[in-house]
């Protein structure tokens, strides 16, 4: 007697599910495609429910699961005589890493390029024991099969990995209260308002005649440097 399992809205057979993979790869109706998704949800309940507390909600990684869960069965060939189960398993599980991968990221960073960015780090580390020197982003684009733009962008955005948020406290011996990020970052540079009174200043001496802007000149720098 073939297997019953229970799904989402009724029970289904082993053969009920072979039967409609069948009729999905010949027809790609979407309809059946849905069903089988149905059919498959406790199986993404069920992979999602080992990535808990890790800070996202169960629903959350139920959802991203099914998207992994639809593209296995887009690609799910049931003529290989493989379980469905053992061949999803690995697209889902894929797919909540990488969504967690991407929520581990500062800054919004296209998904090529994060995974070009781990396969160039990857390499650098691998070619620095090979060479026993730093390669160059020739020899590590060459190693990931990128251009050198490519493989540059994407070591230069790996910096928005896990950025220091602006509410972080610096902190300093002499400080009882220390600053945030923010606010050291965020008070005014007394050499801009310098260089604003300096051009201020140009101007107004402009404006002068050349024996005035000696006798300027003469009184405040002590020297005998001829005005321009």
């Amino acid at each position: 007697m073939a297997n019953r399992k229970k799904g989402n809205s009724a029970s289904w057979t082993e053969g009920d599910a072979e039967s409609l993979f069948a009729q999905y790869a010949e027809t790609k109706d979407p309809t059946i495609r849905d069903r089988l998704v149905l059919m498959h949800q406790n199986l993404v309940r069920f992979l999602a429910g080992k990535f808990m507390n890790r800070g996202e909600p169960i629903e959350d990684l139920v959802q991203v699961g099914t998207i992994g869960l639809i593209n296995a069965i887009d690609r799910f060939d049931p003529g290989r005589g493989t379980k469905f189960s053992t061949y999803a398993t690995p697209t889902i599980v894929g797919e909540i890493r990488r969504h967690f991968r991407d929520k581990a990221w500062s800054l919004k960073v296209p998904r090529r390029l994060q995974e070009l960015n781990l396969a160039a780090n990857k390499a650098a580390e691998n070619l620095s024991q090979k060479l026993g020197r730093t390669p160059t982003i020739q020899e590590i684009a060459q190693s990931v099969g990128a251009s050198e733009e490519e493989t540059l962008e994407a070591i230069e955005l790996g910096n928005a990995y896990d950025t220091v948020s602006l509410d972080s406290k610096l902190a300093y011996e002499s400080e009882s209260a220390p600053l945030s990020l923010a606010e050291f970052v965020g008070d005014t540079d007394g050499s801009l308002d310098s260089l604003e009174k300096y051009g201020d200043l140009n101007q107004a001496m402009d404006c002068l005649d050349q024996r005035e802007r000696s006798i300027i000149y003469l009184r405040f720098s002590g020297t005998c440097r001829r005005p321009r």
